[in-house]
Parts: structure tokens; C-alpha cells; sequence
């Protein structure tokens, strides 16, 4: 009996959490879902926004100046129609222990540099598309300036100049109710099948969770490329509403959780 009493107190505590956590998306709705790609590439004007359009669904966009200058008309079609630029830096500054990243190393930044950097982009952006960037994404989803003794984190800075930065290969779902907006988890979607996603998705949903996918390129195959027919699944999967998901772009997620 005493077992039994037990178990009926631990479902109602678990019952009573998640109901908690549901009342905090809009109605009827279990979890929250935003996609989101990065660089300003330009398969994701040339190729995605079709698809996403086709649908309905709105995305976040987070975006270096120089990529988009070249398509810069197209971009200004993604934000009529309804999707959201975010900032992605100007350089894509990441560890020099990238070969690549060597004549723009983090290791070499100060929190003066980057927050130059990071006003310049904004400014930009804003010139070049007619909106303000809100919401950030870190390079490589590293966070950090300086090196070895002097290495300083630039999460505040993120966290006064936008309403939320995302990271990059995060290994879970953000919680509502223990959140970070400086830091909020990003679960790469690039390569993957829409098997693979499903179960992140389902388990956002039971826990009341936001999901946030980040992808790069958008077609069919490639390195770093979110696949189209993948992510095709994943709308149709999204938009029934038996499934309670909120679709929408992390700018909109992070309003309403913080009118909350």
C-alpha cells in the first residue's frame, strides 16, 4: 500500500511539471520548435526558402554581411516573407586551432574587438536588409576571447547587445523553465535524416521542451547540408496538430518566454 501511495504521488509530482511546462506555449501546443541555419549561405535563398515557403513555415537566419552582399536581393525576399536575420559576426571568428581560422582567431580577439565587430555586422545587416538583427549565433558555437590566462568569455556581451545567442552541436533541448537566453542550446540538423530528428522532437514534446535545429547549406546532399527532403518531413510533421508544436523562429520564441 505504502508502494502504491508512492508511485501515485511521484506520477502526480511528474503530471503536475509538465502540465506547468505545457502552459507556457501557447495553447494546445506541447513544446516549441525553431529551425535555424547559419552563414547567410546561398543554397538557403536559392534552394530552402522555397521549401519553406511552400509550407508556411518561418525560420531564423543567421547571417555574415559579406555572405549575402552577392544575393542581397534575395535576401531581402526571405525577410518579406516573414523569416528572421539574425547576426552570425562579420569574420566567423573561431579557434585558431582551425587552420583555417588563423588570420581571425578567437585566441587573438578581445571583448572590445568582438563588440566592434559585432556593432559593424548589426549595422551592416540593417543597411543592407532594412532590420536589426535580435537574435545571435556564436562561430563554432564557441564563446570565448583571449587565451590561456587572459581567455574571457563573451556571453554577456552577446547577452546585452541581443535577445538570445545559440550554440552549435549541443547535445539537448532548452528547458523553459532553466534558461540561459545568452546560451541557448543549438542541435545540429546537417546530414541528418528525418528518422534521426524524430526522436529529439518526441522527446522535446513529452518534456515541454524548445527545440532548436541549426543547419548550414539546404539540399539534397553535401557537406554541412541540411537535406531538403529531410526537412520537408519535418514541416509536414510539425504543422499537423495532433502533434501540440509550436513552429515558429527564435526571435518569436524568446518574446514569449520572456513575457512569461
Amino acid at each position: 500500500m505504502r508502494y502504491l501511495m508512492m508511485m501515485l504521488s511521484i506520477w502526480s509530482i511528474s503530471a503536475v511539471a509538465q502540465s506547468q511546462k505545457s502552459a507556457v506555449w501557447p495553447a494546445g501546443k506541447k513544446m516549441a520548435l525553431s529551425l535555424t541555419f547559419d552563414d547567410g549561405r546561398g543554397s538557403q535563398v536559392q534552394s530552402g526558402l522555397k521549401l519553406l515557403n511552400q509550407y508556411g513555415a518561418k525560420a531564423t537566419f543567421y547571417v555574415m554581411p559579406n555572405a549575402i552582399e552577392k544575393t542581397v536581393s534575395l535576401w531581402r525576399e526571405l525577410v518579406k516573407s516573414g523569416h528572421e536575420i539574425g547576426n552570425h559576426t562579420s569574420l566567423h571568428p573561431c579557434s585558431g586551432n582551425f587552420a583555417w581560422s588563423r588570420t581571425k582567431a578567437l585566441e587573438e580577439y578581445s571583448l572590445e574587438k568582438m563588440a566592434k565587430e559585432l556593432g559593424e555586422s548589426n549595422r551592416q545587416i540593417s543597411e543592407m536588409l532594412g532590420v536589426v538583427p535580435e537574435s545571435f549565433a556564436y562561430p563554432c558555437g564557441q564563446t570565448f576571447v583571449g587565451n590561456n590566462e587572459k581567455t574571457q568569455s563573451y556571453v554577456p556581451l552577446v547577452y546585452r547587445q541581443f535577445s538570445s545567442g545559440r550554440g552549435w552541436r549541443d547535445e539537448a533541448p532548452n528547458d523553459p523553465a532553466y534558461l540561459n537566453m545568452a546560451q541557448l542550446t543549438g542541435m545540429e540538423m546537417d546530414g541528418k535524416e528525418f528518422e534521426d530528428i524524430l526522436p529529439l522532437i518526441q522527446d522535446a514534446a513529452k518534456q515541454g521542451y524548445w527545440l532548436i535545429l541549426a543547419g548550414h547549406e539546404m539540399g539534397a546532399s553535401g557537406n554541412q547540408t541540411t537535406r531538403l527532403a529531410m526537412l520537408e518531413k519535418l514541416i509536414q510533421y510539425a504543422q499537423k496538430p495532433e502533434n501540440g508544436i509550436w513552429l515558429a523562429p527564435v526571435k518569436d520564441v524568446t518574446h514569449h518566454l520572456k513575457a512569461k
